[in-house]
């Protein structure tokens, strides 16, 4: 099965790599082949930074950073675009 999964995210430094870790571990054990699409919307902490090192680790997920907080509705729809 071919998953792509699509995350609008706003200031969540604290959780990004917890759930990453997480959705590997069940597409890993389901053998699943998948992408995880982290869509930051505009974040002011760490987030981005954060993405970026997990992209780094990981060739299955990609990341979309705003400049600007535009929406949940805006992250998915450029998410859906990737």
């Amino acid at each position: 099965m071919n998953l792509s999964i699509v995350i609008p995210l706003l200031n969540e430094e604290e959780s990004l790599t917890e759930l990453h870790d997480w959705i590997v571990d069940v597409m890993q054990s389901n053998h699943f082949l998948y992408e995880i699409i982290f869509i930051d919307d505009g974040s002011t902490d760490a987030s981005w930074s954060i993405i970026e090192k997990i992209i780094q680790k990981d060739p299955n997920t990609k990341g979309i950073r705003f400049r600007k907080n535009f929406g949940k509705s805006q992250a998915l729809h450029a998410g859906f675009k990737v």
